[in-house]
């Protein structure tokens, strides 16, 4: 019975989401929301609706790079124009650009809610880490730290570190992770 109503929830949301799909695709590339879509998904990545604590919607273009065709003559495969695609993952995209957009928060984690046609849309945790109920929260004070500082720009969110190859083990990427330094030399 209860698994029934969480199913039903479920689908509820969806159509919900694919009905607002096209607003979004006419409002702004990063937008700030007063609640999540998908609120159990975001309490499980660190949102909790309190002070401090925003949610953002970021919209990423589907596909490649768009490069321009050059003017000058090359032969069709040295033009630099198509396959070009970027090392970083589309989420990592969203969260560096929701950043920019919001230069005193950061970002704790990220979502995906959709696609269509054209754009990727995510949704983006932010918290502030100076404001005094984060600080005093036993579960996000440590947004507060100044080594969290900027961690979206090195790489240190969950998207950052699959494009890192941080989510890999094993044989094969042995070269990914930084090397331990060990006492002697």
């Amino acid at each position: 019975m209860k698994k029934d109503t969480k199913r039903f929830k479920r689908k509820q949301r969806e159509n919900f989401i694919q009905k607002r799909r096209s607003e979004w695709k006419k409002g702004a590339a990063v937008e700030r929301l007063e609640n999540p879509s998908k609120p159990e998904r975001a309490r499980e990545l660190g949102y909790k609706s309190k002070q401090g604590v925003v949610m953002a919607r970021a919209r990423v273009r589907r596909g490649g790079r768009r490069k321009e065709r050059p003017r000058k003559g090359r032969r069709p495969k040295r033009m630099g124009v198509n396959k070009i695609t970027p090392t970083k993952n589309k989420q990592l995209i969203a969260e560096e650009r929701t950043n920019r957009k919001f230069p005193n928060l950061e970002v704790l984690n990220s979502y995906k809610i959709g696609e269509d046609g054209e754009y990727h849309y995510y949704e983006v945790i932010l918290a502030d880490p100076n404001h005094p109920v984060v600080q005093n929260d036993p579960d996000l004070s440590w947004i507060t730290n100044s080594s969290q500082k900027n961690r979206v720009n090195r790489g240190l969110t969950s998207a950052g570190k699959s494009a890192r190859g941080l989510k890999n083990k094993g044989k094969g990427s042995e070269k990914n992770r930084p090397s331990r330094k060990s006492g002697r030399q």
